[in-house]
């Protein structure tokens, strides 16, 4: 299973990259909960990415395919992956086809989710984030509110800058303008597969699992 989840920010990516991995064992490889978390923990990656991440920008070329490749390289990616959150742009994208040439990585698949923007706006928004440990949860689907403490520590949640709505309609426009050419690069590949993630969570699992032959 070598998987791409493609699609503006919020239309269910991780969640589905997640519920694979623990159904079939592979690594779900987030750039954004690396990016998070390393913002969690103050680090000098995390310091650098914070001010980015807050302002709805893309963080630099050089930092996201550094991640990927230190992944892609590891063991626990022999069987397989679920890359979440990258590709970005073209270039990130000839980049990895690079990468992917170099470590022998073929026969994958690059799942394009299509979720309007107002449903998108009201996902975001409902997002809050653990301040301790970076780890997000939903008010629609994880039952926490601003005043619940983090399921997992106890510690404050909060709702990111980058996840309300203006910073979510300036990420949009940027999906829009640098993101979705990668579709064209990617078709010209024969590797896109289409699929609506506007239906329930359970729905759109299922229909993974037949795109990919699961």
């Amino acid at each position: 299973m070598r998987i791409i989840m493609f699609g503006p920010p919020g239309v269910g990516k991780g969640t589905q990259a997640k519920l694979l991995s623990e159904e079939f064992g592979v690594p779900h490889i987030s750039t954004g909960d690396m990016l998070r978390a390393a913002v969690a923990a103050g680090t000098a990656l995390g310091k650098k990415a914070k001010s980015i991440m807050d302002a709805g920008r893309l963080v630099p070329d050089d930092v996201m395919i550094g991640i990927v490749r230190e992944v892609l390289t590891s063991p626990k990616v022999q069987n397989g992956f679920i890359l979440d959150g990258f590709p970005r742009t073209v270039d990130q994208a000839k980049a990895l086809a690079t990468l992917f040439d170099e470590l022998h990585i073929r026969n994958y698949k690059v799942i394009n989710f299509h979720v309007d923007n107002a449903e998108i706006i009201r996902r975001l928004g409902s997002r809050l984030m653990c301040v301790n440990d970076g780890n997000i949860y939903n008010k629609l689907t994880d039952g926490v509110t601003a005043e619940s403490p983090c399921p997992e520590c106890g510690g404050k949640l909060i709702q990111r800058d980058d996840d309300k709505e203006e910073t979510v309609r300036k990420r949009l426009e940027i999906y829009h303008s640098t993101t979705k050419p990668v579709l064209e690069f990617y078709k010209e590949r024969g590797v896109i597969v289409q699929l609506d993630g506007m239906t329930s969570i359970e729905s759109v699992h299922e229909e993974i699992k037949q795109l990919v032959g699961a």
